[in-house]
């Protein structure tokens, strides 16, 4: 197990390591002048000049990416052309709110996805099944923004029962709960993409101990079905889930960024957005690479839970 572990941080920082570079020069693909994208085109060469020199713009390519990793190394993400203040004060400050947003959705999403593939596994092949699958697919096949347009249209615009997007500043992750009302539409938005997702996992998880002798045996001494369901069909049909949830935070997050746009949600998706309207490069370097971390390291945690949880794994690979 502890081979495994090792294993897998390695792999885990390679991967950091190559969303890095990747994003790094994805970035400075982009054409024309930054200089110019973030002063006006109508900027003088001399002040052109300055800002390259300034954030060493005018150095090679190479000489850039390891510099910025030597700050990386050192907590320093560098600072914002616009706001001018520090990327990691501004990552500091939308990144608990991100924590909050997509960790409702997640347990809502499993809330509803968990029971609804239980559901179909237990009714497998009957039309009710159909109905289920054909519905949360329908959902987490539509764009998100469709999604979130059409929940403001319906309870913002015609109900008039759910405010359509955040106002103002939040100081805080607890401003976020000062006015829940804004907060629920872009929970559920984000927990549509899971639901359909963590149902059919679950649905495939429990028809497959369905089968086992263990559940046969159960029915054959008398016990009742929900106890057979709940106390030993669930706890093993359950720990795939624990490897989806690793694997399922990248599309979470990528639809963090279309609904934080959408409802003007202070965090790290609005922050992307904004920085890449604005050509603020260490912004979206900054926010690409922790989200890529968050990324990684919700894989790594889901992979060394699954083999804790279960001891065939352990003793697979320890």
């Amino acid at each position: 197990m502890t081979w495994y572990i090792v294993r897998r941080i390695g792999q885990s920082v390679a991967v950091i390591v190559g969303v890095m570079i990747l994003t790094f020069i994805l970035v400075h693909l982009e054409p024309g002048s930054t200089a110019r994208a973030v002063l006006g085109q109508k900027a003088t060469p001399a002040k052109v000049a300055i800002f390259d020199n300034t954030y060493g713009l005018n150095r090679p390519l190479p000489v850039q990416f390891w510099l910025y990793c030597v700050h990386v190394v050192h907590g320093d993400f560098g600072i914002s052309y616009v706001a001018g203040q520090p990327v990691s004060t501004l990552i500091a400050q939308r990144l608990p709110r991100d924590a909050v947003l997509i960790g409702i959705s997640t347990v809502l999403a499993l809330i509803i996805g968990v029971p609804m593939g239980l559901y179909q596994a237990i009714h497998r092949g009957t039309v009710r099944d159909d109905i289920v699958a054909g519905t949360w697919f329908t959902l987490y096949s539509a764009p998100d923004f469709m999604e979130a347009l059409l929940l403001i249209a319906v309870f913002s615009v015609h109900f008039h029962v759910l405010q359509p997007s955040f106002t103002g500043g939040i100081a805080s992750v607890g401003g976020l709960f000062a006015d829940p009302n804004a907060l629920i539409l872009p929970v559920i938005v984000l927990a549509i993409n899971s639901v359909a997702g963590f149902s059919q996992y679950m649905r495939s998880s429990a028809i497959e101990e369905l089968a086992q002798d263990y559940i046969r045996t159960a029915r054959a001494k008398g016990l009742r079905e929900r106890l057979i369901l709940t106390r030993h069909l669930l706890r093993n049909a359950l720990l795939p889930i624990i490897t989806i949830l690793g694997l399922s935070l990248p599309n979470i997050v990528a639809g963090a960024v279309i609904a934080e746009a959408i409802f003007n949600f202070p965090g790290m998706g609005l922050l992307f957005w904004q920085s890449a309207l604005s050509h603020d490069f260490p912004v979206m370097l900054g926010a690409t690479l922790i989200i890529g971390v968050a990324t990684v390291l919700g894989n790594l945690a889901a992979d060394i839970a699954y083999g804790v949880i279960d001891p065939r794994i352990r003793h697979a690979v320890g």
